[in-house]
């Protein structure tokens, strides 16, 4: 019998994972807790929550789950984990104790001062007074204001004067627009270079690097308007150079495995870590104990490896035997967003056009906010709808694909930026 696979969440980013699961000769059987529309047609969702743990650990008790992939970063700073590993089931992905990586940035950027992981400077105050009292007396301007916990990937505020950080503390301290996630705020020097992402497998022990990509944060054109979970994700990303990544490799991709095993907290599972790549080196933004989102949909097309081999290999502590491979071309993928987004938006409307992706080669559209309506018709159920993603020889020709495909699939309040991948444009090697 092959193995059954049940993967947690229900974005674009876990599509991806379906979508590289349902490749792998050992795998029978997908289930999706809770799916999309999209991944409906690879696995068997089913309904059950992400945060739901016990319900999901009794549901992967019952239906003999083989593996069990999470895809989110709530169930896992929340501890699922744990609770799979408390009954013997094969679980991916980090601890609580090691998910706290990504949950407390005030953690994160503790843990790099005490092990000299090159990063912004920083503060971190647990009162509205004390944030403001630093601001007013020491601060340099821009500075950036960042929740310590868990934000949506938004919870981060770059201001440009005191009035602007004065207003930043109100909103994250204060109205808690992000809720306990202000409950500590960090507040770092401002650094200016490209923003990089590298993620990585990582086995308690070593880190495998994945192939390097480069997120669109910004709303609109131009980069442009407000910070979003992502609105396009290119990979690799030439700014990423072999010399740079050395430097990584040695001071900030290893020395990060070993200071969480150092700690006491083992990390297994997957490392993302945001880079900015500064005139003084490159230094740590952010980690993330998860898969990004877009980025998975860039990464995992390129990778050659069976995913269910090398995320058992994490498990089971034998990453060294694993030789991770990504193809020469490159991918780029564009999100479909609701008009409106991230803010307000409507939903509910029908998507026309996804058969034409059917048997194309180097195309998929992977859902992020998609689901069936009554009339069993896929219609838009979120601000990120669908990521169009396309493969090339080079980012180039990958970029001109991703976008003769946007024009594909239509909806309703159908929005996404015209300029992702632009950047491949200034470099110049």
């Amino acid at each position: 019998m092959g193995m059954k696979v049940l993967v947690v969440g229900g974005g674009g980013r876990e599509h991806a994972i379906v979508w590289k699961v349902s490749k792998s000769p050992k795998v029978d059987k997908i289930y999706c807790a809770p799916g999309n529309a999209g991944i409906a047609s690879l696995a068997e969702c089913v309904d059950i929550a992400p945060m739901e743990f016990e319900k999901l650990a009794d549901f992967a008790e019952k239906n003999q789950i083989d593996l069990t992939i999470v895809g989110m970063d709530d169930p896992l700073v929340g501890g699922i984990v744990d609770v799979f590993e408390a009954r013997g089931l094969r679980v991916f992905g980090p601890r609580k104790n090691a998910a706290v990586l990504e949950g407390s940035k005030a953690f994160s950027k503790d843990l790099m001062k005490k092990y000299g992981i090159p990063t912004a400077a920083y503060e971190v105050f647990s009162s509205a007074e004390s944030a403001l009292a630093y601001l007013r007396t020491e601060a340099s301007f821009p500075i950036v204001l960042k929740a310590s916990g868990l934000a949506l990937g938004k919870g981060v505020l770059i201001c440009e004067n005191l009035k602007q950080a004065e207003d930043g503390v109100q909103e994250l301290m204060v109205d808690k627009k992000f809720g306990s996630a202000g409950d500590q705020l960090v507040i770092e020097q401002f650094m200016t270079g490209r923003e990089v992402s590298v993620l990585s497998f990582v086995d308690g022990n070593i880190v495998k690097t994945m192939a390097s990509a480069q997120d669109h944060k910004r709303a609109k054109d131009g980069d442009q308007g407000l910070n979003t979970g992502g609105m396009g994700n290119f990979s690799p990303t030439p700014f990423y150079t072999e010399e740079i990544d050395a430097y990584c490799q040695k001071n900030i991709f290893q020395p990060t495995v070993d200071a969480m095993k150092a700690e006491g907290r083992p990390f297994k599972g997957v490392i993302f870590f945001g880079l900015m790549l500064t005139d003084d080196g490159p230094k740590v933004l952010e980690y993330n104990a998860r898969f990004g989102d877009p980025e998975a949909q860039v990464v995992l097309p390129r990778m050659k490896n069976d995913l269910v081999d090398v995320c058992e290999a994490c498990i089971d502590g034998t990453l060294d035997q694993v030789d991770l491979q990504f193809t020469d071309d490159a991918c780029v993928t564009v999100v479909l967003a609701s008009d409106g987004y991230p803010v307000s938006y409507k939903k509910g409307f029908p998507i026309r056009g996804l058969e034409n992706f059917d048997g194309k080669e180097g195309y998929v559209c992977f859902h992020a906010g998609t689901k069936f309506n009554e009339k069993g018709e896929i219609v838009t159920n979120g601000g990120r709808v669908l990521d169009v993603t396309a493969l090339g020889k080079d980012l180039h020709e990958a970029r001109a694909n991703a976008y003769k495909a946007v024009d594909w699939v239509d909806f309703d309040n159908k929005y996404y930026r015209h300029d992702i991948a632009h950047a491949i444009d200034e470099f110049k090697g």
